[in-house]
């Protein structure tokens, strides 16, 4: 997977699995704009944080990418939350949060990089979508399951819209991943994080759950040329588990 010369942007970057994402982009030579609400910990050619709550900040976004680096290839709308519950246990707190930075950030972020991405001839689109939702639904996750059903219709969508422009939309639609978001959720629930993850890993026909680096790995070839072909797929990343 060869990206020297190429020009991505990564939302969310600062999280588990964006951060290796982006480590991964500039070790075969891309040139990188890091987005989340703190960058200063990252490396990358460009950093633009900010808050993906923001309109005017995601529809901004991938010009001031492009304007940093040069140009813009590659898309990876990796940035998420997880809410847990049921509809009844929601807030309107819970949905304005799923709902903006699940779906409407990476709607705006895409509806202002098509443009910039045909004018170059093309380019690459990976959101992440989920096995949860995504896929099939999973209970006690109401709100969760719903953004991320929606991003993957979102995706197959953009992916017939706009293959004719030599745009390339695919999402990834990963299981559990061993990030400090999953940790930190269960810590809240009162649960030693190594001893859960652990426990969780034994539902796993693969013997554990993913590391940031499984999921990574499949963005980066799902933006690469090597998957030229693939156009408003949903590639499940889930170790053999199914969602039950």
């Amino acid at each position: 997977m060869e990206f020297t010369g190429k020009r991505a942007l990564v939302t969310g970057a600062a999280g588990g699995i964006g951060v290796e994402i982006c480590r991964k982009l500039r070790a075969e030579g891309a040139l990188v704009a890091v987005a989340d609400r703190d960058t200063s910990s990252l490396q990358a050619e460009a950093h633009l944080p900010g808050d993906l709550l923001d309109g005017d900040y995601c529809d901004t976004l991938p010009s001031r990418a492009a304007e940093a680096l040069g140009g813009l290839d590659i898309i990876i709308n990796n940035a998420g939350v997880i809410t847990r519950g049921t509809v009844s246990e929601t807030s309107d707190a819970d949905w304005a949060l799923s709902m903006g930075v699940n779906v409407e950030a990476p709607f705006r972020i895409c509806r202002a990089a098509i443009p910039l991405l045909a004018a170059r001839g093309g380019g690459a689109i990976v959101n992440t979508a989920s096995c949860w939702g995504g896929k099939a639904p999973g209970p006690n996750h109401a709100l969760y399951c719903m953004t991320k059903a929606a991003i993957a219709q979102l995706t197959q969508c953009m992916g017939m819209d706009h293959a004719h422009q030599g745009i390339r939309v695919n999402a990834v639609c990963p299981n559990e991943v061993n990030t400090p978001m999953l940790r930190s959720g269960f810590e809240k629930r009162g649960f030693d994080p190594d001893t859960a993850v652990a426990e969780l890993g034994k539902s796993v026909p693969l013997g554990r759950i993913a590391e940031p680096a499984d999921i990574a790995d499949v963005v980066l070839f799902l933006a690469s040329d090597a998957a030229r072909y693939m156009c408003g797929a949903l590639v499940e990343v889930n170790g053999g588990k199914p969602v039950s």
